[in-house]
């Protein structure tokens, strides 16, 4: 009784320290991560808590479970938690967390939905076979269940890379247990040719599945392919140090703005150019933060305990940081909680097997790390939670009210580029030029979305600083040459009866009439009638 007891205990343990997969809360904005953060700092505790009793009642004589089994079971748990969630989505018995995606579990996007039961997945085929291996029906169902329920929705999540990294890291682990390098290279040595014609042709095939995805979503993998070609450019301007933590979106944003002023680039960039929070690549993006050095250090770290993991035998885990690690090639799943938590774990249970004081260093590891978030982490989901209530105010344009709440929750959000942004604007529509002008310029170091530099220039317009106001459209049209509406601003500056520039006023009318918008709106409709007048 007292070991079925501990057992669960130790479950318990770890399914919370995996359960801010499920942590949502409506009352915070779209895509906030904080609410997942104070979920798992709470979570943490409670987790110190279990292992601590489960060693305690496992006492002198008794062995503690092994941590990768009970790590894998908690996460197959979860997986098939998600995997519900978003078959329940897909058939109309639940909403997504996105109004433009039918599917998306509990998270905000499906891309790192997708991601996350693409990391599953390895560890359920490895948990499936040695449950079959071992006689264990239990851990078969269990397992294939699970990866059952993940193969009905993967496909729904149209994630190419979550395809790609399910895919690479379920075959490996199917190889690493059934011995496909023993084979090879038997059959290399009896075999040659035809080992080359079959490498050749899972070549070929490899390269038109790849072509086929890539027409799968044309512009997105361009999207993708300038996105890493920008972040690089940002590397080069700081190799070594990197731009410093949480800096990407900004050092981004400048890369491209250089980028696009040199004029010499193609109409697809032009086509495919966003203002992006992160790079899809995390190698590249910590590259960009921290440098060069940091990147190759944490990924040594990272292979030196996959290594160990695989000379253990641990092929599940090892293959569900494979995924995690391909995916990572196109997405962000370390900028989410869930992502760092259940990666964390990984990374321990290639190493940790099952003695207790393995089990009380996780617990108290984790304890440790939640609990010196958790009153920062409280106070900002407070924060979060307050911001929402005054957006209504600011939504329906009553900016005066909201001001002073605003300048209240400044202290704990000044690094949301949203909130900034708002407060920024909110103070422009009052016309305290200045003031906006100090909290955009906060805003400018946490995110490249041009329409930050419009406001700029407006408020720079207003107090007569017209060639300051001209250098922000420009600034802005360079970073995303696309959008019509910097021209526009343009177009009614050089009308400025102080600032009347007769020549450059035809140059951006006549671009505001013909350039051709990424998406017709009655909004460019508007702008284009009122250019037009300009000319009469």
């Amino acid at each position: 009784m007292h070991k079925t007891i501990y057992k669960i205990l130790t479950y318990l343990a770890l399914a919370l320290l995996l359960s801010p997969v499920v942590a949502q809360d409506a009352m915070l904005p779209s895509g906030e991560t904080v609410g997942q953060w104070a979920h798992f700092d709470r979570a943490a505790l409670w987790a110190l808590l279990a292992v601590a009793l489960a060693v305690l009642m496992a006492g002198r004589g008794r062995r503690m479970p092994e941590f990768p089994a009970v790590f894998s079971l908690a996460l197959m748990t979860w997986g098939g938690v998600e995997a519900i969630i978003g078959l329940r989505q897909l058939f109309g018995f639940a909403a997504s967390g996105h109004a433009l995606y039918v599917m998306t579990g509990s998270f905000f996007n499906p891309g790192p939905y997708s991601g996350y039961l693409a990391m599953v997945l390895p560890v359920c085929v490895h948990e499936y076979m040695e449950g079959r291996k071992a006689g264990s029906r239990w851990q078969t169902v269990l397992a294939g269940g699970v990866a059952l329920l993940i193969f009905c929705v993967l496909p729904a999540g149209m994630s190419r890379s979550a395809w790609l990294a399910a895919g690479v890291a379920c075959l490996w682990v199917y190889g690493s247990l059934v011995g496909w390098g023993r084979k090879g290279r038997e059959l290399w040595l009896k075999h040659r040719g035809g080992v080359v014609i079959t490498v050749a042709t899972g070549v070929a095939v490899v390269l038109l599945a790849g072509g086929w995805l890539f027409q799968l979503k044309p512009d997105s993998a361009r999207g993708r392919l300038l996105m890493w070609w920008m972040t690089g450019r940002a590397i080069a301007e700081a190799p070594w140090t990197g731009h410093g933590a949480g800096s990407f979106a900004a050092a981004y944003g400048e890369a491209q703005e250089c980028y696009f002023a040199q004029g010499t680039y193609k109409e697809w960039e032009e086509r495919v150019a966003g203002s992006p929070e992160y790079a899809f690549n995390e190698y590249l993006q910590v590259a960009a933060e921290r440098g060069i050095p940091v990147a190759v250090g944490g990924l040594l770290v990272v292979g030196c305990c996959w290594w160990a993991g695989f000379r253990k035998g641990r092929y599940g885990l090892c293959g569900g940081l494979l995924a995690l690690g391909i995916f990572a090639l196109a997405s962000y799943p370390l900028q989410l909680p869930v992502f760092v938590v259940t990666a964390s774990a990984l990374l321990a249970g290639c190493l940790i097997g099952r003695s207790k004081a393995a089990w009380l260093s996780v617990g108290i590891v984790a304890a440790l790390w939640g609990g010196l978030r958790l009153p920062k982490d409280n106070q900002t989901e407070q924060a979060c939670r307050e911001w929402m209530n005054a957006r209504v105010l600011y939504n329906a344009g009553a900016y005066g009210a909201v001001e002073k709440e605003y300048a209240r929750l400044y202290p704990w959000l000044r690094g949301r580029a949203a909130f900034l942004f708002e407060y920024g604007h909110g103070l422009h529509k009052q016309g305290r030029w200045e003031e906006s002008d100090r909290v955009l310029q906060e805003a400018m170091q946490h995110s490249c979305d041009p329409m930050i530099l419009n406001v700029m220039g407006k408020n720079l317009q207003a107090q007569g600083r017209y060639e300051e106001a001209e250098e922000c459209y420009w600034r802005s049209i360079h970073r995303l040459p696309g959008r019509i509406y910097p021209y526009y601003l343009l177009a009614k500056l050089y009308a400025e009866p102080g600032f009347c520039q007769p020549e450059k006023l035809e140059r951006v009318r006549q671009v505001v009439l013909t350039k051709e918008p990424k998406v017709p709106s009655t909004a460019v409709r508007e702008m284009r009638e009122e250019v037009g007048e300009m000319g009469i």
